[in-house]
């Protein structure tokens, strides 16, 4: 019996389904991002009508601290967020600061009740960043991180779910890795791995908690799996690492995380975990199921992007890729 047709079918079969699936990873990666003119504006206390244009990151640091808030309809949840962090920044008054909220397109007033704080709290700089459309959590904490002014650079949730009080963990584990490196690169992650085992992680639901270990497992088999806890909203960079990460990320959903952490390693960008106190807050915008479901197509995309070296990161740069390049002349 001549086996050529066969083989000749198998080829055309394996062609066929090598095709269909670079198809798909084309389809469903991410588009470049988008920066509209209006989004490289802040309003503040002194200039609430008039938007006053934002520095970039690869200018000089002017504070030492920028606070990035991604928020989207969090008029509910972000005054007790923003009471606490307040609070604990006017206790180190020797520290310069500036707190950044970033309004990812809400429909609920959220930027309005943000410069509504900045005029009441003279003592504190906050600046009120507006984007025209939503485009997830990583987006706005993204926009914020390549428009603050901070030697050192915080991403905090809206929600107050993390004890603010605890970045100074996160100073101090910072200070330990900035020791002795000349270029200043280095990453300090809030952590809720500690919690696995107390009230607040095992009163959860059962299918909480199971997509919660499925989810660490496809983590270590994608490489980040030595950090405990990607997912935790309280993570501390220097300045430096921002410049280098940050301009060559892609996801702008919930897993976006995983991408700056896969970054980092692949930059060699020393990264300490460091055990937080943390509480769930009502009100979370993330949905179980619909949301894990995204969060595994997005994990294998990131990871078969750069496997195929569609998305290409350098080791000993911080320039701006194309596609921000793209996004900084847009509209």
């Amino acid at each position: 019996m001549d086996q050529a047709p066969v083989l000749y079918a198998f080829v055309s079969f394996l062609v066929f389904l090598i095709s269909s699936l670079y198809a798909a990873l084309i389809f469903w990666s991410p588009q470049s991002i988008i920066t509209y003119s209006s989004e490289k504006k802040y309003r503040c206390r002194t200039s609430p009508n008039k938007p006053i244009p934002l520095p970039y990151i690869d200018d000089p640091a002017t504070v030492d601290l920028s606070i990035i808030v991604p928020t989207y309809n969090e008029t509910k949840r972000m005054p007790r967020m923003l009471e606490s962090t307040i609070k604990h920044i006017l206790s180190i008054p020797e520290r310069k600061t500036e707190i950044l909220i970033i309004d990812d397109g809400s429909a609920d007033g959220t930027a309005d009740l943000a410069l509504e704080y900045a005029k009441e709290n003279l003592e504190v700089e906050i600046r009120v960043i507006t984007r025209e459309k939503n485009s997830g959590k990583g987006g706005a904490v993204r926009h914020g991180m390549l428009h603050a002014r901070g030697e050192r650079l915080l991403m905090v949730d809206a929600d107050g779910a993390s004890r603010f009080e605890d970045l100074e963990l996160l100073w101090a584990a910072l200070d330990r890795l900035d020791e002795g490196n000349p270029n200043h690169v280095a990453i300090a992650v809030g952590s809720r791995a500690h919690l696995v085992k107390t009230e607040a992680v095992v009163k959860r639901s059962f299918l909480r908690n199971l997509l919660m270990y499925g989810f660490h497992t496809i983590l270590r088999v994608l490489g980040v799996g030595h950090i405990r806890d990607t997912q935790c909203g309280f993570k501390l960079f220097t300045r430096t690492a921002v410049q280098q990460i940050f301009p060559c990320q892609h996801l702008t959903t919930w897993i976006f995380d995983v991408e700056v952490l896969l970054l980092a390693k692949m930059l060699r960008i020393p990264v300490e975990e460091v055990p937080i106190e943390w509480h769930e807050v009502a009100g979370s915008k993330l949905n179980v199921v619909t949301d894990s479901l995204q969060m595994l197509r997005d994990l294998l995309i990131l990871r078969a992007n750069h496997l195929l070296g569609r998305w290409k990161v350098s080791q000993n740069t911080v320039k701006i890729v194309p596609s921000e390049l793209i996004s900084r002349t847009s509209m």
